[in-house]
This record gives C-alpha cells, sequence and structure tokens, in this order.
C-alpha cells in the first residue's frame, strides 16, 4: 500500500511540476520562420506560456490546464522569436473560452478548451488554420511519425523557453498503458521516441500534434521530458470534433 502511495505522490509531484512550471521542444530544431502557421503562442502578461493551435480564423485549440482568465490573456499569430518584434505578429484578444465539462485537472482527462478570438484572424502566408482529422478514421498506427512545435524548454531540467519557435519529430507510441499503468485514458496518445531524447517540454503545452497533415494531438501531460520510458501523452483531438463542432455552431456571442 505504501509503494502504491509513493508512486502515486511521485506521478502526481511530476506531473505538476512539468505543467505548472508551464514555461516543453527537446531534441527538436528552429523552424523556417513563419513556416507552422497555425501555430499560436499563448501569452499572459506579455509572457508566452502555452501554445494553441489556430483551427479557424476565430477559434483556436488549445490544453484546458492552460486555462487563464480571457481578459488576462492574449493569442499572438505569426509568431516566431518571442525576443524580437518582427513586424508580422497577429495579436489578438480572446473573447470567451469554453474547457471541456468533463476535464479532470487531476488526471488530465479530456485536457482541452476551445478560445474564441475577439476578431477573425487575418488569413495570409503567414497564417493558415490546422486541419482536424476525421473521427472516423482509423487510429494511428504505432511508428507513425508526427511533428510536435512550441516554445518550450530545450533542455531537461531547464527553465528557460526558447526564444525561437522549434519542432521535432515523434513517432505514435502504441499500448502506452504500459508505461502509464491506469494513468492513460482512450482520449490520449502518446508519442516520443524509443530510445528518448525527443520530446515535447515545459512550455509547449497546448500546442499541435500534427501527423500526416493533421491534428491529432494537443500537448498535455508526461513524466519528465524526453525519457524512453515515458513517451509525452497528449489529448486525442479526434475524440473531441463533435464537441468542436458544437460549441462553434451554438456560439452566438
Amino acid at each position: 500500500m505504501g509503494r502504491i502511495f509513493r508512486d502515486t505522490v511521485l506521478f502526481f509531484l511530476a506531473v505538476t511540476i512539468r505543467d505548472t512550471l508551464s514555461q516543453r521542444i527537446i531534441g527538436g530544431q528552429e523552424v523556417m520562420p513563419y513556416s507552422i502557421k497555425y501555430q499560436t503562442s499563448i501569452q499572459y502578461n506579455g509572457r508566452h506560456y502555452c501554445g494553441g493551435t489556430l483551427i479557424s480564423p476565430q477559434w483556436v485549440v488549445s490544453a484546458a490546464h492552460c486555462w487563464r482568465p480571457s481578459s488576462l490573456i492574449k493569442v499572438v499569430l505569426s509568431e516566431h522569436s518571442l525576443e524580437t518584434e518582427e513586424g508580422f505578429e497577429q495579436v489578438l484578444n480572446v473573447s470567451r473560452i469554453y474547457v471541456h465539462f468533463n476535464y479532470n485537472y487531476r488526471t488530465f482527462n479530456n485536457d482541452i478548451m476551445l478560445m474564441k478570438l475577439s476578431e477573425p484572424a487575418q488569413m495570409n502566408a503567414n497564417v493558415q488554420p490546422a486541419t482536424l482529422p476525421d473521427e472516423n478514421s482509423d487510429e494511428l498506427p504505432g511508428g507513425t511519425t508526427c511533428t510536435v512545435s512550441g516554445w518550450g524548454v530545450t533542455r531537461i531540467y531547464s527553465y528557460y523557453l526558447s526564444p525561437v519557435l522549434r519542432a521535432v519529430d515523434v513517432d505514435i507510441i502504441p499500448y502506452c498503458h504500459y508505461y502509464y499503468s491506469w494513468r492513460i485514458t482512450d482520449n490520449m496518445v502518446c508519442a516520443g521516441s524509443r530510445f528518448g531524447g525527443k520530446d515535447s517540454c515545459q512550455g509547449d503545452s497546448g500546442g499541435p500534434l500534427i501527423c500526416n497533415g493533421k491534428f491529432e494531438g494537443i500537448v498535455s501531460w508526461g513524466i519528465s521530458c524526453a525519457n524512453p520510458y515515458f513517451p509525452g501523452v497528449y489529448t486525442k483531438v479526434r475524440n473531441y470534433i463533435r464537441w468542436i463542432n458544437w460549441i462553434i455552431n451554438n456560439d452566438t456571442n
């Protein structure tokens, strides 16, 4: 009983540390500026703390654990360097946030939220929405190569965000419950590297996992970063297509 309790405490401590620091790309590289056109930076008091994914001119998807009051955050599109004002940024207010009604902040199940921008973003060469997956398509097979991007820390145990947008290729890891036991639900998908060294990390939370050109995952949680025994865990976007469409179609404000 003591070991189970200890493991549970360690699990929640690791997750809390990883996501509370909220400052995450290990083993990747800087992307060509503005090449990831759907990537957003969510900023609180002018500082990046989470990523997001543009899915239409006025809607952004992120992780529920990235929630802050809408009046205190901004969404930045066409961003590359967090340290330099490059002149292409679109800085938009958020008018409304919908956190999934079944989000569990302890287990990170249903870790997804929808953010409505105060006005539609301008679609141009640097800004385009991501493509949502088909909820009825076949499950992604193990070994499928996907790309995760963000401004998160680039070294394990670091507290410093990457000043520029980075990305890394990771593989879908099947049978993820073998790594995390009962902690994985059908609303989650795991991705990483068999040998470790490539992963999202603090600060990438809420950002996109793109597989075969589709927006399949949201950076959610994990134990440590780039650990071969604990791959990154992502919210499975395809499970929420109906919820996303219902919110957008029924929002009247």
